[in-house]
């Protein structure tokens, strides 16, 4: 099985300016818990937020979400994997490196994301036929 297989393909974006409140809508509105950061030009790094860094942010800063912007909370770069890789190879990546969600690029091009729960889910499946 490979990443294409499993990768959500619609991902959701936002920009490294929005606001931490701006995050949160994109969030609820899409019904994810995470967001990719975009890249700022054709060189940079694509970036993630995740429900966990805002709370984290709110909690530990007392931060007015719309006085502080994703660019200071989010992390970049995200590991990022191709869509044509062995689930396997990326099961084994992201327990290595303790990740729940992995970008997928194609071409240094933004083509999905997959998470721990998605892979959890396949096998899950399969253990049932």
């Amino acid at each position: 099985m490979l990443v294409k297989d499993l990768m959500v393909k619609h991902v959701v974006t936002i920009s490294q300016m929005a606001t931490l409140r701006d995050a949160m809508n994109a969030m609820r509105q899409h019904k994810v818990k995470s967001l990719v950061v975009e890249k700022r030009h054709a060189h940079d790094a694509y970036g993630i937020i995740t429900y966990t860094n805002i709370l984290q942010t709110i909690v530990a800063e007392e931060g007015d979400i719309d006085l502080i912007n994703v660019y200071d909370v989010y992390t970049k770069p995200v590991i990022s994997v191709g869509s044509e890789m062995d689930v396997k190879y990326l099961a084994r990546l992201m327990v290595r490196e303790d990740r729940r969600r992995v970008v997928v690029l194609d071409n240094n091009d933004l083509s999905g994301i997959i998470t721990m729960n998605d892979i959890v889910d396949a096998i899950v499946a399969m253990a049932d036929k």
